[in-house]
């Protein structure tokens, strides 16, 4: 029987008060003292201006079909991976026999900018279910505690307004596809 795929651990790693401040040095302001606004919090999110990468997440799946976490290795902008080995010297196995479809750990550390990105490729509908399906446990954790950084992370024609893929899915064509565009846009102007 197969193991279910979950999240050992989810952690948020910063303070708004340091996004804030640094967003305030690049443009020569002095450090406020209070925490920014929900409509703040969006708009520096939507620009995706340097100081969001001070946003830090950590989080541990267990579970993960090895194939699935090489879909994920291959984010290497503001991301790192801790994968569990499949070295037949250190897991007594070996290796050559180990099908695709075996289980790992995979751990990561990610700034907003990465969970942006991620988010535009992993919630494409051309990307694998099972792939996307990882990724929603992530975005069910940053809803909780983070959903001005939630309400930004969306598939790439959601996040271009068109679809780029050679391939389209269709969705871009479709009513859900318009209300999900105008939901993204609400307050970005």
């Amino acid at each position: 029987m197969e193991q279910q795929l979950t999240l050992k651990y989810f952690k948020a790693r910063f303070n708004w008060r340091d996004v804030a401040d640094a967003a305030r040095t690049t443009i020569r302001m002095e450090e406020g003292e209070k925490e920014p606004g929900p409509a703040w919090k969006r708009r520096i999110l939507l620009s995706e201006h340097s100081p969001i990468r001070q946003m830090t997440f950590k989080w541990k799946w267990m579970n993960l079909k090895y194939w699935v976490s090489v879909h994920f290795v291959r984010h290497k902008i503001g991301i790192e991976h801790f994968v569990s080995t499949q070295r037949s010297d250190r897991t007594g196995v070996n290796r050559d026999a180990i099908p695709q479809a075996a289980l790992v750990n995979h751990e990561c550390f990610a700034n907003a900018q990465a969970v942006i990105f991620i988010s535009r490729k992993r919630l494409c509908r051309q990307a694998s279910p099972e792939t996307t399906a990882a990724w929603r446990l992530v975005l069910d954790e940053i809803r909780k505690c983070e959903p001005e950084l939630y309400s930004v992370c969306v598939p790439e024609c959601v996040y271009r307004g068109f679809c780029p893929e050679f391939k389209p899915c269709g969705y871009a064509g479709s009513a859900a596809f318009r209300a999900a565009l105008a939901a993204y846009r609400e307050g970005a102007g």
